[in-house]
């Protein structure tokens, strides 16, 4: 038992030695907790460049994928509080605490919310074959026909899934769910015609969407996309209140000191400014934000509650 008691020792002496020297002293870990090529990967790459600049030590990404999110964050978790290990991950953080059953750690209690890197709405978009061309027809179609329209997501647990839960929720419409391993294997067979509406990434349906493969009827964000103007929110549809967005954000150990907390978002806030990185996010199918840790935390805090929520009407789980 008197391993434990040093290693914490150990863990505060080397905080210590940091916090003694000008923020940052030397390279910067960034991990994402997932792997490359979707979002969060690129969220983390495109900051992490111009960070290195300007920060003047290297930020080095690193993905450790695994279990939609819980590795990566797990490994900061349980990192030195010092602000040299950081955490980009996404919306599946606040969704995880409710849908998983004994996670490694506390999505609030040991995480320091640094800044909300972007915003990514889904869209939802239908089948052609299904005679819906706006929300209002869609959620009048679903009611009545109960338990005969279904909708793809790319995997349990996930925000393409939870978006369809929140619509049940909201519509008190009977549709079912298909969940899928992953966006991709969804998409084909919702352009198939085999599920009839999905929850989707822009990126992954708009091409489809423009060639008339799949009809889109609004995206999921609080505003209109630019990207993708063509299409009205949610709430312009006439579903208020309704707001989901693919988010992806950075993290830090609790604990790690405010000046480098305050320092990494402003810094952050800056680089997510520049005209290009916007262009560059926009097709991702994501805007930039960039805003101050409380703001940020008092959004991960909503988000936590709200999809509490959303599950304890669904009763979905990922284990």
């Amino acid at each position: 038992m008197a391993a434990r008691p040093v290693f914490a020792l150990a863990i505060l002496l080397a905080a210590g030695a940091s916090w003694g020297q000008p923020y940052p002293a030397k390279p910067i870990r960034m991990i994402v907790a997932f792997a490359p090529g979707g979002i969060a990967d690129f969220a983390a790459r495109s900051v992490s460049q111009r960070l290195t600049t300007v920060l003047g030590v290297p930020v080095v990404v690193e993905n450790r994928p695994g279990a939609g999110g819980i590795t990566g964050a797990e490994v900061v978790a349980r990192s030195a509080p010092d602000g040299y290990t950081l955490l980009v991950t996404s919306i599946s953080h606040t969704i995880n605490p409710s849908v998983r059953k004994n996670l490694p750690f506390d999505a609030q209690r040991d995480f320091t919310p640094v800044t909300l890197i972007t915003d990514a709405p889904n869209l939802l978009v239908v089948h052609p074959s299904l005679p819906a061309k706006s929300v209002k027809e869609l959620i009048a179609l679903a009611r009545a026909r109960p338990g005969q329209i279904s909708y793809a997501s790319s995997g349990t647990g996930t925000s393409t899934h939870l978006s369809g839960e929140l619509f049940k929720a909201m519509t008190r419409a009977d549709i079912v769910h298909v969940p899928y391993k992953g966006g991709g294997p969804a998409v084909v067979d919702l352009v198939g015609g085999h599920v009839q509406m999905m929850f989707s990434t822009l990126p992954s349906v708009l091409q489809q969407v423009r060639a008339g493969k799949l009809r889109g009827l609004a995206v999921t964000g609080g505003r209109r996309f630019a990207a993708a103007s063509e299409f009205p929110t949610m709430i312009e549809s006439g579903l208020r209140g309704y707001e989901v967005s693919g988010w992806s954000g950075l993290f830090a150990p609790a604990g790690t000191p405010r000046e480098a907390v305050t320092r990494l978002a402003s810094e952050i806030g800056k680089i997510l400014r520049a005209p290009d990185l916007k262009e560059r996010f926009s097709i991702q199918g994501a805007e930039p934000v960039g805003n101050a840790p409380a703001v940020f935390a008092a959004f991960v805090g909503s988000e936590i509650a709200r999809w509490k929520k959303v599950v304890e009407f669904s009763g979905a789980r990922a284990d």
